[in-house]
């Protein structure tokens, strides 16, 4: 599928991939392997790596076709807050994975999308991913917005990398901030020696990181541990439970990053995605969704 566009001015002086990662439905990644095999041109010529983009270029890309679904539709149930034609929001179960992996083949929220949606699921998330926008972890629960149209699926994806889809988590975290309200700032990328965690990435090593950014807001405290609500500016993989644990506050029951005594007081990760407003790509309509944490358990 042959793309392209013109560059708008806000994106002028930025990176050829950032350039076609924000304007095209590619992620930052896709976009950098296309420009490596030489199948971005930009003002008409091959482009590289370093290239910058200015106003009124010409920005084009060949994107390869989709590769067809192969996930299996199965008969799961799901929790659908919100339907019509373009979109679905649903509210995930904790332990429920989104998306097929190694160790995940079957049993998954896309093989239960397939099942609800049939034919009318996007295909723009590629043979595993198809329909998801934006995904949680397996041990969290809450909300999310998948696509049922490829329309919807540019347009959400779109949205996200502009910040302009709101999410709100809650959490019960370790110990007690002083602050009642403050923000992570703090870039992430992947762990140098544990290869399946994040981590913040400072100084030496950190060019591969990419910026993260969480607000959060102390909503009670308790002895020992407290109740937290963060709103993502940005949405790097795993990144609540690693601004938290890397200012230390890691989330009750979280294995991968609470190292604390506390991380036994659950038996589950305490991460609850309760919050999600976003505008109907289609209608313009501005929908918000909520769904209450569960009541955790706490062994005290």
């Amino acid at each position: 599928m042959l793309w392209n566009q013109t560059v708008p001015p806000e994106r002028d002086g930025v990176r050829a991939d950032l350039a076609l990662s924000a304007l095209s439905p590619l992620s930052r990644s896709a976009a950098q392997r296309l420009i490596a095999v030489g199948r971005v041109r930009l003002r008409g010529a091959v482009a590289r790596k370093n290239d910058r983009v200015h106003t009124g270029d010409t920005l084009s890309a060949d994107i390869p076709e989709l590769e067809p679904i192969n996930a299996q539709p199965e008969d799961i149930p799901l929790t659908i807050l919100f339907e019509d034609a373009d979109l679905l929001v649903i509210d995930k179960p904790p332990g429920l994975v989104v998306h097929p992996a190694p160790g995940h083949a079957a049993g998954t929220l896309v093989n239960a999308l397939l099942h609800h949606c049939g034919d009318s699921l996007s295909g723009v998330g590629g043979a595993r991913r198809p329909g998801i926008v934006h995904r949680i972890d397996k041990d969290t629960g809450g909300l999310l917005v998948a696509a049922k149209t490829d329309f919807a699926h540019t347009a959400l994806s779109a949205a996200l990398k502009e910040h302009k889809i709101e999410r709100i988590y809650t959490c019960l975290a370790h110990g007690c901030p002083k602050a009642d309200t403050f923000t992570i700032d703090a870039p992430l990328g992947r762990h140098p020696v544990h290869r399946k965690k994040q981590a913040v990435l400072l100084g030496p090593g950190s060019h591969h990181a990419r910026r993260a950014v969480t607000h959060v807001t102390v909503l009670e405290r308790y002895k020992g541990y407290s109740r937290l609500r963060c709103r993502l500016e940005t949405g790097r993989t795993h990144q609540i439970r690693v601004h938290l644990a890397h200012i230390g506050h890691p989330i009750l029951g979280d294995k991968l990053y609470n190292r604390t005594a506390s991380a036994k007081l659950a038996d589950g990760q305490l991460l609850h995605a309760g919050e999600l407003s976003f505008t109907h790509p289609r209608t313009g309509q501005k929908l918000h969704f909520t769904t209450p944490a569960p009541n955790w358990n706490i062994h005290t």
